[in-house]
């Protein structure tokens, strides 16, 4: 769960597993206080199906005093229809209080590794030591080996290595330098070593550690356009069924069966849909919990929502789709030439090699061949390092001048030796390059031995997220500055739907305007300021902590940890918070069919004997089924909480299978369950004789 390297070492797995519950008990007594607090009616306003509930309960709650005193009335039927709607207010109250309890138990944890700490501020008369808190955009302080970084900024100078736990939850630590993409640090991080100069870019309360806490609080959500609408369509509900109601009531005098206030009441809390009404905020907060704890930070609910809504998602190939480093794959010897002659070559020339080429000819030297590495000290050779010039490098030992190089810079070097590069060769290089590899020459006193194919390594199992995706009905296009010659390869071999080679920042502009055009919404990743321009355009724009700060100030998402394949997870919760929401609403809606059934009969089978067969439930008696109506309306709102709030499963589909399961099961199980749940209640209260 994100932060949770701010939890001791001491903590044992079994407390881990009750901080991630979603009953955990902490959150649960401060769900309950929060229950009370917010039957404030202002608080309640911005909740109109909720709020006509509670007035209704205040309304009863004094006709209830009234006929008490005037000894007048059902006070036991009445005592409980009172109680039973004050119980439907405060359960709607506890699901949106556990939702916020989650994030604010989060900033809890998060405020640790926001702290006051001692900042060293260059100024032209030196470095002098002033509180965090003094510190104001456009300073710049040194941070040296073991202090904190006390405030969001970029290092303009140096070079060091930061934990970033206490943000991430990682304990890797990770290297921050300047003139680079991962130039950008956050305040409450330690420098390991080094030495780094930093420029502050934020003010007091603006830095990332305040934005977080705030928005993980929840004090900044905004409801988003599709909660709007829904809060709307609610509202015109619960105007319409009051109106409804109150028309009722003349009807009622007329056909010589009134009905109380206590029984119009209760009619009205089981027609508007309260069940959608109590569990919406709780499910919007919910959604962005879940990026949460992915370690995700959603600048607002719409981006969630977006995300969920997605049609089109960009992936850059380097370190998304591939490792991000070339491996060699294979060894294509010349005529003439072994397998294993080629291999030893390569290898030789690859010893002092550091770079992640070098190491992985090495290593297939080794894994294909047999072939161990050796110690250059003991070959008492020389060795010729790479130059932009030459394009090649190499090694001289005895009697052995091997080189290993681009085709052209070999080519030129066997002319040099009065030799050349045989057909075959130029074959080899030709089919490597048509596949997306890249070819390097091996030569060896003159001649060439042969080509080592370094190709770009896909990740395992992209191809079957992408599958995934597909599924999903979105459409996933590689970005990547390649030829398109290795472009296509890569996209082939990655199963991506479509790729955009030689990209620079303008096209990748292009390409999402050119998506939206068509109305599609496009979601994309990057961690560059050249993707800032990208990153905004993007209906989703997730930025990766690692990146520069105009990245993630482009981007409505930042990703902690900088892990450009977690679009895919980001996608799912959006879908699978839309998926909620409309699968709560839809059983809301259908659920009130049954309570027709249940009140309907109880109000008017007195006078209108006919209604008696609309009574399929059989139950009881007038009065209790009522209360069995009323209590059901209730409970049903406590037992979906713990749905609302970890999301109806979501399983990649298409948007007809996922119509049909959602109608099916809540639209079909909110007429059923309801039935059944009122008969129960029924037998239950007529059995202990509560009516």
């Amino acid at each position: 769960m994100l932060f949770a390297s701010l939890k001791s070492a001491s903590e044992t797995s079994a407390s881990t597993k009750s901080r991630r519950s979603i009953l955990s008990g902490a959150i649960v007594r401060r769900a309950m206080l929060n229950s009370f607090l917010k039957l404030n009616p202002v608080t309640m306003a911005h909740n109109p199906v909720m709020f006509v509930v509670e007035v209704g309960s205040v309304l009863t709650t004094i006709l209830l005093i009234l006929n008490a005193l005037n000894h007048r009335g059902h006070t036991g039927f009445n005592l409980q229809i009172t109680l039973w709607l004050w119980f439907t207010v405060l359960f709607a109250n506890f699901a949106e209080a556990m939702a916020e309890g989650r994030g604010k138990a989060q900033a809890d944890a998060l405020r640790l590794a926001k702290s006051e700490t001692t900042a060293y501020r260059v100024s032209k008369s030196g470095i002098e030591q002033v509180a965090s808190s003094l510190l104001r955009s456009g300073d710049v302080v040194r941070v040296t080996t073991g202090q904190m970084i006390p405030g969001d900024g970029e290092v303009i100078e140096g070079i060091a290595s930061v934990d970033e736990s206490a943000i991430t939850g990682e304990s890797a630590p990770v290297i921050r330098e300047a003139g680079g993409d991962r130039s950008a640090v956050t305040g409450g991080t330690r420098v390991l070593s080094d030495v780094i100069t930093v420029k502050i870019t934020s003010n007091p309360g603006e830095t990332f550690l305040d934005r977080m806490i705030a928005l993980v609080e929840g004090a900044e959500r905004q409801k988003t356009p599709n909660e709007i609408a829904l809060n709307i369509l609610l509202a015109g509900l619960t105007i319409i069924f009051l109106l409804a109601v109150v028309t009722l009531q003349p009807f009622a005098i007329y056909s010589g069966a009134p009905q109380s206030v206590f029984v119009l009441v209760s009619l009205l809390v089981c027609l508007i849909p309260t069940t959608i009404g109590g569990l919406l905020s709780a499910i919007g907060i919910a959604g962005m919990d879940r990026l949460v704890q992915h370690n995700v930070l959603a600048t607002s609910g719409r981006a969630v929502e977006a995300a969920g809504d997605v049609n089109t998602l960009l992936l850059d190939k380097t370190g998304t789709i591939t490792l991000g480093n070339r491996q060699a794959s294979e060894f294509v010897a010349a005529p003439g030439v072994s397998d294993e002659q080629l291999a030893d070559a390569a290898q030789l020339s690859s010893l002092p090699d550091e770079t992640p080429e070098g190491r992985s000819i090495v290593v297939l030297a080794k894994e294909r061949y047999g072939l161990r590495g050796r110690e250059l000290g003991q070959l008492n050779a020389e060795f010729i390092p790479f130059s932009a010039t030459t394009r090649m490098s190499g090694i001289d030992l005895e009697g052995r001048s091997i080189r290993k190089g681009a085709v052209d810079a070999i080519s030129k070097y066997l002319v040099e030796q009065g030799s050349q590069l045989p057909d075959e060769v130029r074959g080899s290089v030709e089919q490597i390059a048509r596949s997306g590899g890249t070819p390097l020459v091996v030569a060896e006193n003159g001649r060439a031995l042969g080509v080592i194919h370094l190709k770009d390594i896909v990740k395992g199992g992209m191809r079957e997220r992408f599958d995934q995706l597909r599924a999903m009905g979105i459409r996933t296009i590689m970005i990547t500055g390649d030829n398109p010659l290795t472009a296509a390869a890569i996209a082939r071999e990655a199963g991506v739907d479509d790729f955009l080679a030689e990209a620079k920042p303008k096209d990748k502009m292009d390409l999402i305007r050119r998506e939206q055009s068509e109305g599609k919404l496009v979601a994309m990743t990057g961690d560059g300021t050249n993707d800032a321009p990208a990153l905004a355009q993007a209906d989703v724009g997730v930025a990766m902590n690692s990146g520069t700060q105009a990245a993630k100030e482009a981007g409505n998402m930042v990703d902690l940890d900088s892990n450009p394949t977690k679009l895919i997870e980001i996608v799912a919760i959006g879908k699978q918070l839309l998926m909620t929401r409309g699968a709560l609403t839809t059983f809301s809606i259908s659920n009130d069919v049954a309570k027709y059934f249940a009140i309907i009969p109880a109000m008017f089978a007195g006078v209108f004997p006919v209604l008696n067969s609309l009574n399929i439930m059989h139950l009881r008696t007038p009065e209790s089924a009522i209360l069995s109506a009323i209590i059901f309306n209730a409970l049903i709102i406590i037992t979906l909480v713990p749905l609302a709030l970890r999301g109806v499963k979501y399983r990649p589909s298409s948007a007809a299978a996922l119509l049909q399961r959602n109608l099916i099961v809540y639209g079909l199980g909110g007429i059923i369950v309801p039935f059944i749940g009122i008969k129960l209640i029924d037998m239950l209260i007529t059995a202990i004789h509560l009516v």
